[in-house]
C-alpha cells in the first residue's frame, strides 16, 4: 500500500499526454483472442490493469509482451478457456474475455469480475445476450460457465435494457464469429466501443453502425491478426485539464480529442475556463470557479468517471452546485473524504449539493477507487498545508505515471510507500 503526498502548488502550466484509453485497450487486448496469430496494439498506457489483462491472456494460452507502449500478443490455435480466479477478480474489465472465449472456443469458465466498487453492476446483460445467441450459461453468485452445444454461436437480435459499455463490447466480440446476422439495439455509443469496432474491422469483422445505438454484425467464419492504435484516454485528459481549471493554470493535453469530450468541455467552459482545441485541448482556468449543475448520463452525456473530478473542482466554486449520479449506486463514497478537507457537500440518494468554499485544508484522506484518488489529488493541489491520500495504488490501474505527469505541470505531488 502507498499514499500520495500533495502540497499546494499554485497555477499549473505545461503540456502532457493522455496516452491510450484504459477503457479501450483492455477490451482490445481481449479481442485478440478471436484470431490466431500476432497482434500489435500501439499507444498502450503503462498501467497495472494492462499488465493484469496481459497475465490473464497468458493464462488462456497467449504470449504477451508489453514494452515502449506497444503490446504484442501472440494467440495460439487452441485456447485454454478457464480464466484464473485471482486475475478475474482483480478488475472489472476481465468480464470481456467471456465473449471472445465463447465465440472462439465454444466454452468459458470464470469467476465474477472484481474492480472498483461503485455498487451494483449486474452482468445479466452479458449473459442474456450470449443465451440469445445460443450459449448455455450457468451464472451463480460467484462463477460463470458458458458453453455452446452446437459449437458456434448463432446471430440474434436483442435490445439492451441499458446502453452498457462493457456489455456492448462483450456481445460485439461474440457476434463477429457467430453464424448469421446479429443486431444489438440500445448499444453503448462511447468512443471506446467504436474504437474496438475499428480494431475488429481491421481483423476482418463485418460491422455496421459504429458510433450509433444500433450495431449490426454479419458473422464471418474466421478473423485474422491485425495492428491497431488505441484512442487517447478522455478521462485522463479530463483529469489534467481539471488540474489546470482548479488551480487557475494553463494546461494542454496534446493528444486529447475534443470530439470525444464535447459535453464535459461545455461544463468546463461554464465553470469559467477558456478552452482551445486547435492542438489537442488547452485550458486556462479562471481566478474562481463558477458553480454549475451536472448530471451523469451515458455517452455523449457527461461520463460517470468525470464526476469525482468535477465535484472536487466545484468544492471551491463561488456558489452552490448540484451534481447528480444517474448511472451507479455508491459513487459518492469519496465525498466524505472531501468533507474532511473542509468541503461542504450534502448527499441525498443520487444527488450531491456542493456549497463552494474559498479554501480547503490539507489532511489525511483515503481514495476508494481510481477516480476518487485523482479527485482528492485535485483538491490537495488547492488546499492549505499537506494532504496525504491513501490508496495510491488505485491510480496505477488507470493513469500512466500520474505523479510524473502532474509534476511536469508544476504540481507538488510525491509517492509515499
Amino acid at each position: 500500500m502507498s499514499s500520495l503526498r500533495v502540497l499546494p502548488s499554485g497555477p499549473l502550466a505545461g503540456v502532457v499526454r493522455a496516452r491510450g484509453a484504459k477503457n479501450a485497450v483492455l477490451k482490445q487486448m481481449a479481442a485478440c483472442l478471436l484470431a490466431e496469430g500476432r497482434h500489435r496494439i500501439f499507444n498502450v498506457p503503462n498501467i497495472s490493469d494492462v499488465h493484469t489483462m496481459g497475465e490473464l491472456l497468458v493464462a488462456l494460452g497467449c504470449h504477451v509482451r508489453v514494452e515502449d507502449h506497444v503490446a504484442t500478443i501472440d494467440v495460439p490455435n487452441t485456447l485454454s478457456p478457464v480464466a484464473p480466479h485471482e486475475l478475474v477478480t482483480a478488475m472489472r474489465a476481465s468480464i470481456v474475455v467471456l465473449g471472445p472465449l465463447v465465440a472462439r472456443a465454444a466454452h468459458a469458465e470464470m469467476a465474477l469480475p472484481g474492480g472498483d466498487d461503485f455498487g451494483g453492476r449486474p452482468i445479466n446483460f452479458h449473459t442474456d445476450g450470449l443465451r440469445a445467441m445460443g450459449a448455455e450459461v450457468e451464472n451463480t453468485e460467484s462463477r460463470i460457465v458458458a458453453h455452446v452445444p452446437r459449437g458456434r454461436l448463432r446471430g440474434s437480435r436483442f435490445v439492451l435494457e441499458y446502453p452498457s459499455h462493457t456489455a456492448t463490447d462483450n456481445l460485439l466480440m461474440a457476434a463477429v464469429l457467430a453464424d448469421g446476422r446479429t443486431v444489438i439495439d440500445n448499444a453503448a455509443r462511447e468512443p471506446e466501443v467504436e474504437d474496438l469496432g475499428r480494431q475488429l474491422q481491421a481483423m476482418g469483422a463485418q460491422i455496421e453502425g459504429l458510433g450509433t445505438s444500433r450495431l449490426a454484425v454479419e458473422g464471418v467464419a474466421e478473423l485474422h491478426a491485425a495492428d491497431h492504435e488505441v484512442i487517447p484516454d478522455r478521462v485522463v485528459a479530463a483529469t489534467y485539464l481539471a488540474a489546470g481549471l482548479v488551480t487557475g493554470g494553463e494546461v494542454r493535453v496534446s493528444d486529447a480529442r475534443a470530439d470525444h469530450m464535447e459535453n464535459l468541455l461545455r461544463k468546463f467552459s461554464a465553470m469559467g475556463a477558456s478552452i482551445d482545441i486547435s492542438d489537442g485541448i488547452a485550458l486556462r482556468g479562471p481566478k474562481r470557479i463558477t458553480p454549475v449543475d451536472v448530471a451523469t448520463l451515458p455517452y455523449p452525456g457527461v461520463a460517470t468517471d468525470y464526476k469525482p473530478l468535477i465535484t472536487a473542482v466545484l468544492s471551491v466554486a463561488d456558489g452552490v452546485s448540484v451534481v447528480t449520479e444517474n448511472l451507479f449506486d455508491g459513487r459518492f463514497r469519496y465525498v466524505d473524504e472531501l468533507v474532511k478537507m473542509g468541503a461542504v457537500i450534502e448527499t441525498d440518494g443520487h444527488h450531491a449539493v456542493v456549497h463552494g468554499v474559498s479554501q480547503l485544508e490539507g489532511t489525511v484522506v483515503d481514495g476508494p477507487d481510481i477516480r476518487a484518488v485523482a479527485a482528492l489529488t485535485l483538491a490537495g493541489l488547492v488546499a492549505v498545508g499537506e494532504t496525504v491520500i491513501g490508496g495510491a495504488h488505485h491510480v496505477d490501474r488507470g493513469y500512466d505515471d500520474f505523479v510524473g505527469c502532474l509534476g511536469s505541470l508544476g504540481a507538488r505531488v510525491e509517492r509515499l510507500s
